[in-house]
C-alpha cells in the first residue's frame, strides 16, 4: 500500500471527520484522479517536440500518454483542426498516490525559490490545478536528454463538493500551501 494512501486512511479520515462533522465515512472527500497535461504549441512546426514531450510525460507518470488534438482551426497560430498539439495522462489508484507523494515531498521543493503552492487555484468544485514551468523538477528526467524545456499542468480531482473541503484534504495529505 502506498504511503500516502495509508496516511489518508489512518490520519486524514479522522481529521476530516472531526473538522467537518461528517456522520458517514462515505461523505469524506477522497482523491479521484490526477491529470498531467502538456501543451506543445510548437508541435505545429516540429512534430519531434511532441514525441519528446510525450516521452517525458510517460517517464514522469509511469504510463503512456494520450496525444491531444486541436478541436478548432486557428489561423493566427497556424493550427488546423485535428492537428496533434499536446499530450495528457490520467493517473488513478496506487500510481496516483505514489505520484502525489513524490510531487509534494521531492519535486515541489526542488523548484527554485519555492515558498509553497497557491491556495487560490481551486475551480469551485473541489479540484486543484497547479503548473510546473519545467519538467526538470522531476528527478526521473535526465537533463542531458531534454530537447526543449516544457511546462505542464497537474490537476488533482477530488470528490469534495467545496473548495474549503478540498483544501483541507490536500493540507492534511501534506500539500505545501503558501500562507
Amino acid at each position: 500500500m502506498p504511503r500516502l494512501r495509508d496516511k489518508y486512511q489512518s490520519e486524514v479520515i479522522p481529521a476530516m471527520q472531526q473538522k467537518f462533522g461528517y456522520k458517514n465515512v462515505m461523505q469524506i472527500p477522497r482523491l479521484e484522479k490526477v491529470v498531467l497535461n502538456m501543451g506543445v504549441g510548437r508541435a505545429t512546426q516540429n512534430s519531434k517536440l511532441l514525441d519528446a514531450a510525450a516521452n517525458d510525460l510517460a517517464i514522469i507518470a509511469g504510463q503512456k500518454p494520450v496525444i491531444t488534438r486541436a478541436r478548432k482551426s486557428i489561423s493566427n497560430f497556424k493550427v488546423r483542426e485535428g492537428m496533434a498539439i499536446g499530450a495528457k495522462v490520467t493517473i488513478r489508484g496506487d500510481r496516483m498516490y505514489e505520484f502525489l507523494d513524490k510531487l509534494m515531498n521531492i519535486n515541489l521543493p526542488r523548484v527554485r525559490d519555492f515558498r509553497g503552492v497557491s491556495p487560490k487555484s481551486f475551480d469551485g468544485r473541489g479540484n486543484y490545478t497547479l503548473s510546473v514551468r519545467e519538467q526538470l523538477v522531476f528527478p526521473e528526467i535526465e537533463y542531458d536528454k531534454v530537447e526543449q524545456i516544457q511546462g505542464m499542468d497537474i490537476t488533482i480531482v477530488t470528490t469534495a463538493r467545496t473548495d474549503e473541503e478540498a483544501k483541507a484534504l490536500l493540507e492534511f495529505l501534506g500539500m505545501p500551501f503558501r500562507q
